[in-house]
């Protein structure tokens, strides 16, 4: 990097927190501040859904799969997640959306109090919060470890810069400057992609031109869809992963749901999302497929053959608006996830284990909100320190084998509580498939995996501990349902949309904490 690539670097990170101070004008309450008060238009939130569901990883470990298997990183990564949304565009947009413009909360998670019971919505929230830390934390390792080649800074210094800038905006804006700043982030991530995709284009012509370089011995294999570890088990595991993950299973993309006018306009913002992880990834993908083309890359997993590659082929200037991209990546899915996180520790979490915050008013929560979305950012910035550690090791692993597999035992109770068919699967079944669903985890992981030759595969790890938890869901839910007058009237309001009986108040469940439950019904 030269002066005219620091140049674009700080000017991009002085924008970002602009951003965040115009936004501040918009947040004067709790509403405002997690889901944008319901007024966010269905383009913006689209596009903000799409781009919170990037990061670096794309560059460092997905650059990787691309490097050694070729196509099947699109195959069995974007392509999936454009097909999850696509049917929940159907399945759960409207119905999350209704979370906020029918009952009133302003978490992704508030409305299991009354869904399930209070113990449940806890042990969902805990855990999920715990794993959006190493989650987030793996992303700012990501971009660390690009900064890292461009600049040679070390590892902990990148991810308190980017962290630290994220921080800023994030907290002052809310979910607004969250979504303003990822609309500029796509215009610079369309620059920036179309810039890498023209400069490997042009360098096909030494290597047989855009049909020929197929043939070429460095591309052996590239072209099949499903390769290696990534086999069609894997693909329909990661499908099943995605169609819950990317519509609110990790709470981020829900809350772009939420933050519509209402349902059908959720809907429309499913789609547009959809339709870009569709087309999008393929510009981005293609150099990465052609990489081992140009670069020899120095990891043993091909993660750092991008960053080798931008180098390589793009003039300065066109290099630091790639490294931005970069950026603008990570910055999106932090900030997304650290809103989401203070989100339901806010209206969740601290009304639970603290008396006073059942009586705060709406500049009290808004200070709060504020805070802890600081604090869940200092937090995930330390464990991104341990990526790379005998515990996590490296980011691929954390990203695809801790949070896929993690992720479905969490959002199985969540997402599938809010469909008719369900209904019979109460705080028990949500409960036994949410905890045997992490004991499975642990088991496949770690004791089954140390005593399996060769290990347990990568497609089992991840989707072994969804199968059970979707499996006890449905069959406890029938063997003990619990589909109480109560619940009914939850799951109407939140599959309808108008006056009538679906609209009828919801009775307390017993043994609520005092003021907590009343929260999830009042604006």
């Amino acid at each position: 990097m030269n002066g005219l690539d620091w140049a674009v670097l700080i000017g991009y990170f002085a924008v970002m927190v602009a951003i965040g101070v115009w936004s501040h004008k918009r947040v004067d309450n709790v509403s405002d501040f997690f889901t944008a008060g319901g007024k966010m238009p269905w383009w913006l939130s689209g596009i903000s859904h799409h781009m919170s569901g990037y990061s670096a990883v794309m560059f460092t470990g997905y650059a990787g799969i691309a490097y050694t298997y070729g196509v099947t990183s699109f195959v069995t990564w974007s392509f999936p997640i454009a097909l999850g949304i696509a049917i929940g565009s159907k399945l759960f947009a409207p119905r999350i959306n209704r979370l906020r413009s029918r009952l009133h909360v302003a978490s992704p998670l508030e409305y299991l109090k009354n869904r399930y019971d209070l113990k449940t919505q806890q042990a969902l929230a805990w855990s999920g919060m715990l794993l959006k830390i190493v989650d987030v934390g793996a992303k700012w390792a990501a971009i660390a470890t690009l900064l890292s080649v461009f600049t040679g800074i070390s590892l902990n210094q990148g991810i308190l810069i980017t962290g630290g800038i994220t921080a800023v905006y994030c907290t002052i804006g809310g979910l607004w400057a969250d979504a303003l700043t990822e609309l500029g982030q796509f215009v610079i991530q369309l620059l920036a992609g179309i810039a890498m995709f023209v400069a490997v284009f042009v360098r096909l012509d030494d290597h047989g031109g855009f049909f020929g370089v197929w043939d070429s011995p460095e591309l052996q294999g590239h072209e099949k869809p499903l390769v290696g570890p990534y086999g069609t088990v894997f693909l329909l595991a990661f499908l099943f992963i995605k169609l819950f993950e990317y519509n609110g299973g990790m709470l981020n993309q829900a809350q772009r749901y939420m933050a519509t006018p209402n349902a059908k306009e959720a809907e429309r913002s499913a789609r547009l999302s959809a339709i870009l992880w569709l087309v999008w990834p393929l510009v981005l993908f293609f150099p990465m497929w052609m990489s081992p083309l140009l670069v020899e890359s120095q990891k043993a997993d091909g993660s750092d053959s991008y960053a080798l590659m931008t180098e390589q082929l793009l003039p300065h200037g066109l290099l630091g608006l790639v490294i931005v991209g970069f950026f603008s990546h990570t910055m999106a899915m932090c900030s997304s996830d650290a809103n989401a996180i203070a989100a339901v520790f806010t209206r969740d979490c601290a009304p639970v284990i603290w008396a006073r915050a059942r009586a705060w008013n709406q500049s009290q929560g808004l200070r709060v909100a504020r805070v802890a979305t600081v604090v869940f950012l200092g937090l995930s910035m330390a464990a991104a320190t341990q990526v790379n550690s005998p515990a996590f090791k490296d980011i691929i692993t954390v990203v695809i084998k801790w949070v896929a597999g993690l992720m479905g035992p969490m959002a199985i109770p969540m997402m599938l509580g809010l469909l008719r068919a369900f209904r019979r699967s109460g705080p028990t079944a949500a409960l036994v498939s949410w905890s045997m669903g992490l004991l499975a985890f642990w088991l496949v992981n770690y004791p089954i995996h140390w005593n399996v030759e060769g290990g347990v595969p990568l497609q089992y790890q991840v989707s072994i501990p969804l199968a059970v938890s979707l499996v006890l869901y449905i069959l406890v839910g029938y063997i003990k349902p619990e589909d109480t007058p109560e619940r009914l009237a939850l799951i109407e309001k939140i599959n309808t949309d108008g006056d009538g009986a679906a609209s009828a108040a919801i009775p307390t469940p017993a043994g609520a904490a005092d003021g907590v439950v009343g929260a999830a019904r009042k604006e």
